[in-house]
């Protein structure tokens, strides 16, 4: 028959690996894998993302979890980084001008802590040069002679003026509100009688007199402040002079030694003269006076203004940073400005409280963040823009702008982000944030596709071999032989559902691997071979399959109407995919469809009570445009139809039973009845071309469970899309049931095929007077629609006259569903 041509060869049903094709006895004879497999594409984005410096240019890995997208990364930048140089150290010192903006310094590498040293040891030497230079007998030398000579131009200028006074009959003397000339009398101030006494003349020429010297004893005041202020500059110079003298020593070779960083010369030139304006501070402390009982702390100056904050150090980085940040939330990408909690409740800060973030060690690198985890950390999106968008990284409070008083903090000077920033995610978000995020397109301009799948050659299973290889010996597994690897390989082809490719989504392999290992380790052998990889399959189904196993027995017990022998018009079996989380397997579901008389056209039972969805109505609708293409060339379609899922509960999706649907309409218009005992999926156009559809695997294995279990009469079998041949990966118990007769596949292209095999009855084609052939199917459904056609034209001219009788008049002529 010409069916048998359809029937798919046994050697068809599943790609098997050849052993000879590996040239090792176990994987640990063989080297650890290099390197990615397959993800040419992937591998050539990222080469030229890393490559190109120019703003904008940051990295986005797309892809399945699993495909590699981690490790991929990291193995490229670990071979890149070490060509790269390393980045400077970054330290934050106190601003002496502004204490609120801690000003940043960069270093060369290493340097930071160097710097960091440097002012501990300035510091210390500080502290006991200075003390020492002021106990020291120079020094009390030069300040005593400066007070002798302030002493002694003060009573100069004292005793002229006394002298002065006591010619002119007044006295220099000291009261309670300071020196005042006081008239005298015979060697002793004036008694009041004495002075009410005197004439207004002698009282007035004596007032003159006072007034005259008092003019000159505030201008000798004067003078005095003059001659103290003159003092105290000395002393200051002189201070400063020997300050400078036991600071010079120390912070001048500082300035030698960082001569060609000029903010950090810039810098210690500040710490020099804030020395110089507190050399209080580095003199000896009085002793508090100390109350009985309580023992009171001895308060000492803070020298903290002169720590050096060590922000990044990259004394033991080797090369360019790279950094993966695992919780990218805000404060641990942007870095933070912690507080110190005193007694009362009291915050108090300062900028060696100012902790970096992931964006600021991986500065002149690489950053790693997860996309999903960036987008649900509040903040840490807009604020990772910003710093692309101004080329600096701000370290800001992000609550600030939330709270209902302002509280005083930091305001540290930015640094310049020089680092290439990697988001790892799956596809939707890269389309999410393609569409949505008007600025996403401006930052990421590099996307890396990591593909779920790879081409099936002999050098990428060979790349497999060596993963096993890799895995093996890092985890100290059970090492796999050659059968163990060909399995291996012949699952990870069923995983993609293709012939011809291979899954490269390695964390599954790898669990396969671990899992594999531990039963060969329960079993006792040496080796994973091809059996043992197969038990390990059989276990994970086993350990997921619980639903399938409950849905298997209502059809063994008939609580699930499905017939798997005899005839049917107008009912056939269509098959379907379930997902549970990560398990997936196929079920056989009874379609039926019924024609009659009307107008309606075809109902889609599932479409009218909401239990299937967009793709699935319209695979429905197109079965209109095939029988309109097929028989209404000639005559209007006037007829009704419904077609149903039975037993169906949940909802419905895809467009794979379309076919089945029109194969159950094609029965029921022509009579002919339909093989229970073949099962059909399949999508098809308008043209009635057999299109491909997915699970193709699940849904044949799903449908020869339930043969099995009634009984396999060597009838039965699955009709499939021609062009999904090349998907089949089916398990051995099928492809063992199919080798023995016992079950069959046929792949057909187009409905006419479909049709021959289960009814056992020739489609027909069309012939030069657009007729079929006597007896086809096509001809019978051709002549039923005649049939009915004829009879809603009686119908419609009884119901014309019985509307004339009433005085009524309708058209009669029919409507074309």
């Amino acid at each position: 028959m010409a069916t048998d041509l359809l029937r798919i060869a046994p050697d068809k049903l599943r790609w098997e690996c050849d052993e000879s094709e590996f040239d090792f006895a176990t994987t640990d004879e063989l080297p650890e894998l290099e390197g990615t497999i397959g993800q040419e594409r992937a591998l050539k984005a990222l080469d030229f993302g890393f490559g190109i410096t120019d703003c904008g240019y940051n990295l986005f890995l797309a892809g399945e979890a699993g495909t590699g997208r981690s490790s991929t990364i990291r193995n490229m930048l670990k071979k890149l980084t070490k060509e790269q140089p390393t980045p400077s150290d970054w330290c934050y010192v106190y601003n002496f001008k502004d204490p609120d903006l801690p000003v940043s310094l960069a270093l060369p590498a290493g340097q930071g802590v160097e710097l960091e040293k440097d002012m501990k040891e300035l510091l210390e030497g500080i502290k006991s040069d200075i003390p020492k230079a002021l106990d020291s007998k120079d020094y009390e030398s030069h300040k005593a002679t400066v007070f002798e000579e302030y002493q002694e131009k003060n009573g100069e200028l004292f005793g002229a003026l006394e002298k002065e006074a006591e010619e002119r009959g007044f006295s220099l003397q000291r009261t309670v509100s300071g020196l005042v000339m006081v008239p005298q009398k015979d060697d002793r101030n004036y008694t009041q009688e004495e002075y009410e006494a005197l004439s207004d003349e002698e009282r007035e020429k004596l007032e003159a007199t006072g007034k005259d010297l008092t003019d000159k004893l505030n201008d000798v005041l004067r003078q005095v402040r003059e001659n103290e202020k003159g003092t105290k500059e000395t002393l200051g110079q002189l201070d400063r002079e020997l300050g400078l003298s036991a600071v010079g020593r120390h912070i001048e070779p500082l300035k030698e030694k960082y001569r060609e960083l000029e903010k950090v010369v810039k810098y210690l030139d500040s710490v020099q003269e804030d020395i110089l304006n507190n050399l209080e501070d580095f003199k000896p402390q009085q002793q508090q006076s100390q109350i009985a009982g309580l023992r009171m702390a001895k308060q000492e100056p803070s020298f903290e203004r002169y720590a050096v904050n060590v922000f990044v150090d990259n004394r033991e980085t080797k090369g360019a940073p790279v950094v993966f940040e695992q919780n990218p939330t805000y404060n641990n990408l942007f870095g933070r400005i912690e507080n110190v909690w005193q007694m009362g409740g009291v915050a108090t800060t300062n900028f060696t409280l100012i902790k970096p973030g992931a964006l600021h060690r991986a500065n002149g690198g690489y950053l790693i963040i997860d996309a999903r985890e960036v987008l649900i950390n509040p903040f840490a999106w807009d604020a990772l823009k910003r710093c692309m968008r101004s080329g600096e990284i701000k370290i800001e409070d992000a609550m600030e702008q939330y709270r209902f008083m302002t509280i005083v903090s930091l305001k540290p000077e930015p640094v310049p982000l020089r680092a290439k920033i990697v988001m790892i995610g799956s596809p939707w978000i890269y389309y999410l944030l393609f569409h949505l995020e008007p600025d996403y397109r401006k930052f990421f301009k590099v996307k890396a596709d990591f593909d779920s799948r790879v081409n099936r050659t002999p050098q990428i299973m060979k790349d497999y071999a060596l993963f096993v290889a890799t895995h093996c010996k890092n985890e100290k597994l059970v090492p796999f032989d050659r059968s163990g690897v060909a399995g291996l390989l012949e699952h990870s082809a069923r995983l993609v559902e293709d012939q011809g490719k291979l899954s490269s989504q390695f964390m599954e392999i790898a669990d396969l691997i671990r899992e594999a290992s531990y039963w060969a380790a329960k079993d006792g052998s040496v080796t994973v071979s091809r059996d043992i990889v197969k038990k390990t399959i059989s276990e994970k189904i086993y350990r997921s399959n619980r639903v399938e196993e409950r849905l298997q027995e209502l059809f063994e017990d008939g609580t699930i109407l499905c017939d798997t022998d005899g005839s049917e018009v107008g009912q056939i079996n269509g098959l379907s995919v379930m997902t549970i989380a990560d398990y997936m397997f196929g079920r056989p579901s009874r379609v039926t469809a019924r024609v009659y008389l009307g107008r309606g056209g075809m109902v889609n039972i599932e479409r009218e009570v909401k239990l299937s969805g967009p793709i699935h109505d319209k695979g429905v609708l197109i079965l209109t445009g095939y029988l309109g293409g097929k028989f209404a060339h000639d005559k209007p379609l006037s007829f009704s139809a419904s077609i149903c899922f039975e037993q169906n509960y949940d909802g419905i999706e895809g467009d794979s039973a379309s076919s089945t649907e029109l194969y159950a309409l094609l029965s029921a218009l022509s009579g002919v009845p339909i093989k229970q005992g073949i099962a059909v999926t399949g999508s098809v156009n308008q043209l009635g071309k057999i299109q491909p559809i997915g699970g193709v695997n699940y849904k044949i294995e799903g449908f020869f469970a339930v043969c099995k279990a009634k009984g396999l009469t060597g009838e039965q079998g699955v009709i499939i899309p021609k062009s999904n041949e090349k998907h089949l990966m089916l398990n051995d118990e099928v492809s063992e049931a199919v080798r023995a007769g016992k079950f069959h596949i046929w792949s057909v292209e187009t409905i006419d095929q479909g049709i021959e095999i289960l009814t056992g009855v020739p489609a027909g084609a069309q012939q030069p007077n657009q007729g079929y052939p006597e007896g086809s199917i096509n001809f019978l459904a051709d002549k039923r629609l005649r049939e009915m056609l004829e009879l809603m034209k009686k119908f419609g001219s009884s119901s014309e006259g019985k509307g004339r009788g009433k005085g009524k008049a309708k058209s009669s002529e029919p409507e074309t569903s």
